[in-house]
């Protein structure tokens, strides 16, 4: 069989592009088709657009070898795809990470924190989420990211106002990473959700998602029959990837966006779902949330700070999606 007969589908319109079987971003995976019949190989052969991010190529010339009784249109059963290898993630030492869980009297982001809560729930949020404190701005707050086998994958600084409780961005963003604060070098980065490590706590519970590190441990307290995690931003922790959603294969998983990116989330809880996991998403915030706050990146903390979270322990469903 002459492998020439195989090229790469040219770009039509984002239907000629597919989700990379391998690092599971849609609409970056550029298939093989055959020539003569117009036909796709199959679903697996082809060339993921993010060289850099992923590098996935997987040729005919490949697939052919892997099944040599495979047909032009490929409608017989292939071997599993070969894996390609990975440089493997870069970890926290732990004595770095235990040296943070202190100072929380010099913790902006826990000072706000108190002005919510009383001191038990306080100190439970801070033992709960492993919220460490960093010297490398004067009341900075370290939101670990601590994989569910209690892995240590990065640790994102970033400096809030005690009083509002919004992040301070002037005259810097005052956002970094722990091991760029500490310049460890040839640090591979590979992040995974934030409050990931919980998922073993209450394996029974549906998992909440949200976007910001500080919405998912003030809505934990109002809504304590939800495992609350987040992505680190809209895109954040690549949380659309397999590697990192892997770990929601079992769950019910609710997402709650901010109400600027619910059209967003949307399509990527369809994705999610096609990739077979159980995966709706929360309207709450698109048809309570005002113009005003709809022009303010409305989130769900917003939302519930308005009211007194004992209100919502008398009935914790009502409020639900």
């Amino acid at each position: 069989m002459k492998y020439f007969r195989y090229t790469l589908e040219l770009y039509k319109s984002p239907s000629s592009r597919y989700t990379c079987p391998s690092c599971g971003q849609n609409r970056k995976f550029t298939r093989y088709i055959d020539i003569e019949t117009k036909h796709h190989l199959a679903v697996h052969v082809g060339r993921c657009d993010r060289e850099q991010n992923c590098g996935y190529h997987y040729t005919p010339k490949q697939y052919f070898l892997d099944n040599p009784d495979a047909g032009a249109h490929s409608h017989v059963p292939v071997k599993p795809i070969r894996p390609i290898p990975h440089k493997p993630a870069s970890l926290i030492p732990a004595e770095l990470f235990k040296k943070s869980m202190a100072g929380f009297t010099e913790n902006n982001f826990v000072k706000f924190l108190y002005s919510l809560f009383d001191e038990t729930i306080v100190n439970s949020l801070t033992k709960l989420y492993l919220i460490g404190t960093s010297k490398y701005w004067e009341g900075a707050v370290v939101f670990w990211q601590v994989d569910i086998n209690e892995n240590i994958k990065a640790g994102k600084i970033m400096l809030y106002n005690p009083e509002s409780g919004r992040r301070v961005k002037k005259p810097v963003p005052y956002i970094s990473w722990v091991h760029s604060a500490l310049k460890i070098k040839d640090y591979n980065l590979q992040q995974c959700f934030f409050g990931e490590h919980l998922l073993n706590l209450k394996p029974d519970l549906p998992v909440a998602i949200v976007e910001s590190e500080k919405t998912a441990i003030i809505a934990s307290i109002y809504f304590p029959q939800f495992i609350w995690i987040a992505t680190g931003g809209k895109n954040g922790c690549k949380w659309t990837t397999f590697d990192v959603w892997k770990v929601l294969k079992s769950r019910k998983v609710i997402l709650w966006p901010d109400v600027n990116a619910f059209n967003d989330w949307e399509k990527k809880a369809q994705f999610l779902k096609q990739q077979g996991l159980n995966i709706s998403i929360s309207t709450l915030l698109e048809t309570e949330s005002t113009k005003e706050e709809r022009a303010s990146g409305f989130d769900i903390a917003d939302y519930l700070m308005r009211f007194p979270c004992e209100q919502f322990w008398k009935a914790p469903y009502s409020r639900a999606p």
